[in-house]
């Protein structure tokens, strides 16, 4: 019998104890929680997006620097087969109006019971409560358990650890000095997909925190000097900006942070009018009416909006039609930082891909494999992210099952987890 251990017990470490059971293998997940799925079900609280089900070559896209590296695993299991394995767990999926995928009761924790009873049923033992600490010196696991350290040995390992965000689930980046010593490289784990700070005034804080500001393109210069624009909206937080849009742009956002210490957004908080119709709108005579009612009846800017635009533009700027029209298409919002780790969606950085073969096993120690968030990639929200994790698990799962067999048939060596 094929002895594999999983350690991790997120939507990569399912799926590779989904794909290594499958094939026959016995299974053992540890995991440091004293359940497993818990970042998976937080991820549904808002409904799961699942996948997405645009054409394979723009979800492709999504990856951006890592996509030839995922491209293999993705097209080997994408959004045509998760959704047939949600089928398999008896979980019917539709696509909704932005073409993700979700299902049909848009929860989590349904799949999440089906999926756990077919692991269990084809016999994967779940070991809760076990932290990973490395390798003994005679390559075992080692594990601290609330009765001391246990030690556990496998034919082959299956690391899918999760990133940096939400420690509180599990997702520590506990691994990254163990791997380290090692000798593994690893990436600076950065946020992915996360809320940034701006210098609010007081005010602005005081009545707006918390309010959505919906209906806006929002633009920000890339590296190259090219433009990644994106509609959507976003939440104005008490340190700054955070949402759906936000994390669209987020990681040109970041990037350009760290290398110059702050970045512009701009956002067009009227983007289904153009300028020269605001400005029209505006120079009509507004009579006794104050400012804001004339901005919200000629340019539908009210709320947040105006706050918005008042936050940045000076008083006699409300009184030039043309200058308020172009502020209103283009507000410059001066990002300062991103939000620490520990709140973002996900993690870039990681595992260096180029440490792995093409089964996801690291080169330097053969019959160890990683998956997941763990890896260094990352995407946007929108169903890229569980997609890479579980195409990456399901790798992983059957990679291990493969470097096995191939072992016992003589043609590979064995296990080595040492300098």
């Amino acid at each position: 019998m094929m002895k594999i251990a999983v350690v991790g017990g997120g939507p990569a470490g399912l799926m590779a104890a989904e794909a290594a059971s499958g094939a026959g293998a016995e299974v053992n997940l540890y995991d440091a929680m004293p359940s497993v799925g818990r970042k998976f079900l937080l991820a549904g609280k808002g409904g799961l997006n699942l996948t997405h089900s645009e054409p394979l070559d723009v979800l492709l896209s999504r990856y951006g620097p890592r996509r030839a590296q995922l491209s293999p695993f993705i097209r080997s299991f994408g959004p045509d087969a998760i959704r047939e394995w949600a089928a398999g767990l008896g979980i019917k999926t539709f696509v909704g109006t932005s073409r993700r995928v979700f299902p049909a009761d848009l929860k989590a924790a349904p799949l999440l019971r089906a999926w756990l009873r077919r692991l269990r049923q084809r016999g994967v033992a779940f070991h809760v409560r076990h932290r990973w600490r490395g390798w003994s010196d005679d390559h075992r696991l080692r594990f601290e358990t609330p009765y001391g350290e246990h030690l556990v040995g496998a034919d082959a390992v299956i690391l899918a650890l999760g990133g940096g965000s939400w420690p509180k689930l599990g997702s520590d980046a506990a691994w990254v000095p163990l791997l380290r010593e090692l000798g593994v490289s690893i990436a600076q784990l950065r946020p992915a997909n996360c809320g940034f700070d701006v210098h609010w005034s007081t005010h602005l804080t005081t009545k707006f925190a918390g309010h959505p500001v919906k209906s806006v393109t929002v633009q920000v210069v890339t590296p190259g000097g090219g433009v990644h624009r994106q509609r959507g909206e976003f939440v104005l937080t008490e340190t700054g900006v955070e949402g759906g849009v936000i994390y669209g742009v987020s990681s040109v956002l970041r990037d350009r942070i760290e290398k110059e210490g702050q970045a512009t957004l701009m956002v067009d908080l009227a983007p289904d009018r153009d300028q020269g119709r605001l400005m029209r709108d505006l120079s009509k005579p507004r009579g006794k009416r104050t400012m804001a009612t004339h901005l919200e009846r000629q340019a539908g800017i009210a709320g947040v909006k105006s706050a918005l635009l008042r936050e940045v533009c000076p008083k006699d700027a409300f009184a030039d039609p043309a200058y308020l029209a172009e502020a209103i298409k283009a507000v410059p919002l001066k990002l300062v930082a991103t939000r620490p780790l520990e709140e973002a969606i996900s993690t870039a950085g990681g595992v260096m891909l180029e440490e792995l073969d093409d089964r996801l096993m690291i080169r330097r120690f053969p019959g160890v494999f990683c998956a997941g968030e763990m890896l260094d990639w990352e995407a946007p929200t929108g169903g890229y992210l569980l997609t890479a994790c579980l195409a990456t698990g399901y790798a992983a799962g059957a990679g291990a099952v493969t470097w096995i067999l191939k072992r016992r048939a003589g043609s590979v060596s064995t296990i080595r987890t040492t300098r």
